[in-house]
């Protein structure tokens, strides 16, 4: 069977699914869209790895994993989603030690954040991308109807670009100085609210 990579396009939040996120991935040398429903850890700790500009004070689970593997000279060197039964993927972890490849069963959540941070490509079979994948026909004219095509796919889940500029409490960034903003980075960082820092990134990146 052959491989298709994949890219990462972004993560979304459902708000008729209680909890439940969507990763978006995106087929490299074609349309096709991928959504897959991951939890709320796991897609925070993608998210931070997707933001490059955010660094944990102490590293989260996956970290730990990247340096474990780094000290003992492991390599990922790719992720290949090989399964999909009842609507549940399943993935393996190529992995590299002293020249012996070795496979490693895994969650697919867990698999692409520490794609992210290997830096590892992520494949697929294509009859899976064939069965799960979603075929956006390219409109130039309107891209905006694509990402609302893959909305109403995903239950009308919510980006967080959508709601950069606000907080779980409702309140917005854009009344805030650039040192406020800064200030409040730092205090979310500290926190370990990756989801509030990755807003108030993005509101200074607005600035």
């Amino acid at each position: 069977m052959s491989l298709v990579k994949l890219s990462i396009k972004g993560i979304s939040y459902s708000q008729t699914q209680n909890g439940a996120y969507a990763l978006i991935l995106n087929e490299v040398d074609g349309d096709r869209k991928l959504p897959i429903v991951i939890g709320a850890f796991e897609a925070q700790s993608i998210a931070i790895a997707l933001e490059k500009e955010i660094k944990p004070p102490r590293p989260l689970t996956h970290d730990l994993f990247k340096n474990f593997a780094d000290r003992f000279d492991i390599v990922v060197k790719q992720i290949i989603i090989h399964k999909l039964v009842d609507g549940v993927f399943y993935s393996s972890i190529i992995c590299e030690r002293d020249k012996i490849e070795e496979i490693i069963d895994a969650r697919t959540s867990d698999a692409i954040a520490l794609a992210l941070r290997f830096n590892a490509p992520i494949f697929t079979y294509k009859n899976i991308l064939d069965k799960a994948g979603i075929f956006l026909k390219s409109n130039p004219l309107n891209p905006e109807k694509d990402s609302q095509e893959i909305d109403d796919v995903l239950s009308n889940p919510e980006t967080f670009k959508q709601n950069e500029e606000s907080n779980t409490s409702g309140e917005t960034y854009s009344k805030h100085s650039l040192q406020e903003l800064n200030e409040l980075l730092e205090q979310a960082v500290e926190h370990e609210d990756y989801e509030k820092a990755a807003k108030i990134r993005d509101e200074i990146s607005k600035r």
